[in-house]
């Protein structure tokens, strides 16, 4: 049985999945309900393991900011970002992608 699975992502943006639902904004011109959908959408990263960078949903990360979503950019791990609502989607990606 393998005990290691190799997956080619550079990085991954880990969004808080209770801040998510707790915004109850739309993010992009799409109105996708979450900001991990919105992202996975603009961002060049693919799917699965095979994908160029990861987004994924964790649970509550405990910061709870008022028409935010927390994100994780494991690149920066010391930093994390609030997402207001109303935030550009399309340079926020840009932003995570280089």
């Amino acid at each position: 049985m393998k005990t290691e699975i190799n997956a080619n992502w550079s990085h991954a943006l880990l969004v808080c999945k209770k801040c998510s639902k707790r915004a109850k904004a739309s993010f992009g011109p799409e109105g996708d309900r979450s900001l991990a959908k919105a992202l996975k959408r603009r961002l060049p990263a693919g799917k699965g393991r095979k994908a160029r960078l990861g987004v994924i949903e964790v649970p509550c990360l405990d910061i709870c900011p008022k028409k935010g979503v927390v994100l994780i950019d494991t690149r920066q791990p010391d930093r994390w970002q609030i997402v207001r609502e109303d935030a550009d989607i399309d340079r926020l990606a840009e932003q995570l992608s280089a």
